[in-house]
């Protein structure tokens, strides 16, 4: 079992900056792929950024690259998101998820793939 909890979330002006984090407890994490998605009112929920067990490789939605860089550090059991040149339409709940292999950018963009998920924190963006 995975525990996450994420933070980070509130609310910023359009072209600002907010860094999420996604806090873990439980099972080893660095055995765990780690993602992010997202899910606006009225809108399915969509994959945002994921990032592979080591950190060495990266995947992003189209949305966001160039602006989010995702990242984590293993010792601390944390995954982050750093998001610049916000956008009103970046505004949703961000939810953090993880798991145990992301082997292809198919795997790693498709929510089925995680085990575990948080709870999430809203970004509100505004124009």
């Amino acid at each position: 079992q995975v525990q996450l909890v994420e933070s980070g979330g509130g609310l910023v002006q359009a072209g600002g900056s907010l860094r999420l984090s996604c806090a873990a407890s439980g099972r080893t994490f660095s055995a765990y792929g780690m993602g992010w998605f997202r899910q606006a009112p009225g809108k399915e929920r969509e994959f945002v950024s994921a990032i592979s067990r080591s950190g060495g490789t990266t995947y992003y939605a189209d949305s966001v690259k160039g602006r989010f860089t995702i990242s984590r550090d293993n010792a601390k059991n944390t995954v982050f998101l750093q998001m610049n040149s916000l956008r009103p339409d970046d505004t949703a709940v961000y939810y953090c998820a993880a798991a145990p292999v992301l082997a292809t950018v198919a795997v790693a963009t498709t929510g089925g793939a995680y085990r575990y998920w948080g709870q999430g924190t809203q970004v509100t963006v505004s124009s």
